[in-house]
């Protein structure tokens, strides 16, 4: 049986602004009604498997489990990472806790992929893993290569060796080429785009992790050994984590094993690395122009244009990215796109928050708009799930007007509970003890406005939360 591991990881720089540091581009709807986490799960339906092992960044722990439950998938578990230290630790975390998982019913198989990753052709990826099943069951440590259509310098390449059936030993990889040497590339019919997608024994995996990173492997088994479980979260011992070396799977093990096997694939397939790669990727009008939401294009050709919460018209452009939010727009030349992060790092040196999260913030209870706010003053639309109630909670520098639109809120004020209705508000003073709950069947809509002289997100203290904050 193949366990699954999605790598659910990322930071969202390359896709600024519709992806930020707290909503990156996996969790991210850019083809289809679905996000890229939600497609990477939903192709797996071709295959046996058993429920996947999510692996995600701890403060994306709610969207990625949100997703999985708004998409109607099962899952086996997400594990916690505290920091980001690439993929070869993150798959070692997976793999033993595969192991432990199965006992003594067999040695798991893991199909390792990138929950960020765009697959046109469902049917051939599926045909891809099929064909590399004997070679991951034989011990092999198999990597898809991704069959070139250009010769592209943003991805790095596997060189394929000697053929056996339907693989090849890997010769070498070899990091992103320029131009010239993508071309040549392309021309042998010898390299492949490196996918970052894998299938092999977890046992297997392990024992190539102690042969050629041991203290990774160390580390990991350290850090797992006492999970801390909170419902379908699997946290890793902060602290041992840390130390572990931050290495990627390619650096740590494919480039040193003699079991290196590759698969050709021919899918459809991109890492969505930029918007000129999701131009690439997405449906065009007419006058090869992406539009998304809505937008008033006039003798405008080539280009990806994004409306989330206005009116964008454009007249006499070519080969433009224009990308409208409730909080930022960008305007770049397709052709510059790759340098996006640039701009994501100037917004970090400003400590600027529009680089870390949107003006529309998920949270595990529902979402709440920044929609307006001043000096000393903030409004908020804030939405609650049915059943759902956020942490009991007081400020130290804001008092809060809670005018609920529609729904039923159950308030905690001081030591009153009372019910506000519809067209009804409350006022909690600072310093005050509250909470809100929607104990009602249809979502809480409520219009919140702030007060006072400190009004950041870190004026909260906790006293109790169902979702483990306090």
């Amino acid at each position: 049986m193949i366990t699954p591991v999605i790598l659910a990881g990322g930071t969202g720089s390359r896709l600024w602004p519709l992806s930020r540091e707290l909503y990156p581009k996996q969790f991210l709807s850019v083809t289809g009604d679905m996000s890229m986490l939600q497609q990477t799960t939903a192709r797996l339906s071709g295959i046996e498997h058993s429920a996947p092992i999510l692996i995600c960044n701890e403060e994306h722990r709610f969207i990625a489990a949100e997703q999985m439950r708004l998409g109607g998938f099962k899952h086996s578990g997400i594990i916690l990472e505290p920091v980001g230290r690439n993929t070869a630790p993150a798959i070692a975390l997976a793999a033993l806790q595969a192991i432990n998982v199965t006992g003594d019913e067999g040695d798991p198989l893991l199909l390792v992929l990138a929950a960020d990753h765009i697959i046109d052709n469902e049917f051939a990826f599926i045909e891809s893993v099929k064909k590399a099943l004997p070679f991951a069951l034989n011990d092999k440590l198999v990597t898809f290569g991704i069959v070139p259509n250009a010769p592209e310098t943003g991805y790095g390449y596997i060189k394929a060796g000697k053929k056996d059936g339907n693989a090849f030993s890997v010769s070498e990889f070899v990091e992103k080429p320029d131009i010239t040497t993508a071309k040549k590339y392309l021309e042998s019919n010898d390299y492949y785009w490196n996918s970052g997608m894998f299938i092999f024994k977890a046992s297997r995996y392990l024992e190539e992790l102690a042969k050629f990173e041991p203290e990774i492997l160390e580390m990991c088994k350290k850090a797992i050994a006492t999970p801390s479980q909170d419902v379908e979260f699997t946290r890793v011992d902060p602290t041992i984590f840390e130390t572990c070396p931050d290495k990627s799977i390619d650096y740590a093990i494919m480039e040193k094993t003699d079991s290196a096997m590759v698969v050709p694939m021919d899918a459809g397939w991109s890492d969505v690395g930029s918007f000129s790669a999701l131009w690439d990727v997405s449906e065009k009008d007419k006058d090869q122009n992406v539009i998304k939401g809505d937008v008033i294009a006039v003798d405008s050709t080539n280009n990806y244009i994004f409306a989330e919460n206005k009116l964008v018209s454009t007249l006499g452009v070519d080969n433009l990215v224009i990308i409208e939010t409730k909080d930022a727009i960008l305007v770049a030349n397709k052709d510059k796109v790759q340098d996006v992060k640039s701009i994501v790092n100037k917004l970090h040196e400003a400590d600027r928050t529009e680089q870390k999260l949107h003006r529309e913030v998920y949270r595990p209870w529902g979402k709440y708009d920044s929609i307006d706010f001043g000096a000393r003053d903030q409004v908020k639309r804030i939405t609650v799930k049915p059943g759902e109630k956020l942490s009991i909670q007081k400020h130290y520098h804001r008092s809060e007007h809670w005018i609920v639109v529609s729904g039923t809120a159950s308030v905690l004020n001081g030591d009153k509970t009372i019910i506000v209705t519809e067209n009804e508000s409350t006022y909690i003073p600072l310093g005050t003890i509250h909470a809100l709950e929607n104990p009602g069947k249809i979502p809480l809509e409520m219009i919140e406005v702030q007060t006072g002289s400190y009004l950041g997100e870190d004026d909260i203290v906790r006293f109790e939360d169902r979702y483990g904050r306090s």
